[in-house]
């Protein structure tokens, strides 16, 4: 996708309840389909399993439905899954990421370019 040096794009999504939707909450989500367990994802991206939490609980307290069903631990071990909603955020994220990719592709080249002119 993208070569080391060269500009990056980064997309966040303010929504209207005033919750932000970015690259490191999106991977949050994916980490939790993943692993299955909030837990697990703190592990997968090197979070601390509070701050995990806390974000999950900010997403499912933002959203109209829950992003993430969460199963309490114990002798069976708990667990966490995305529900169809949380599903649905990380697709539209990644299309309009990809979206926004091939848009910015020539811009970004352009300004890579401005950077590199002498002075």
């Amino acid at each position: 996708m993208e070569k080391q040096g060269e500009h990056r794009l980064t997309i966040r999504i303010d929504l209207t309840s005033g919750v932000r939707v970015g690259p490191g909450k999106i991977a949050l989500l994916e980490a939790i389909a993943a692993s299955g367990s909030i837990a697990g994802a703190g592990r997968i991206l090197k979070m601390s399993y509070k701050r995990a939490w806390d974000l999950v609980e900010e997403l499912n307290r933002n959203f109209g439905a829950p992003l993430v069903a969460k199963a309490p631990g114990g002798a069976k071990g708990g667990g966490a899954q995305l529900t169809e909603n949380g599903s649905a955020l990380v697709k539209y994220y990644r299309e309009i990421e990809t979206s926004a990719h091939e848009v910015a592709k020539l811009p970004l080249r352009a300004l890579a370019r401005l950077r590199q002119a002498p002075e």
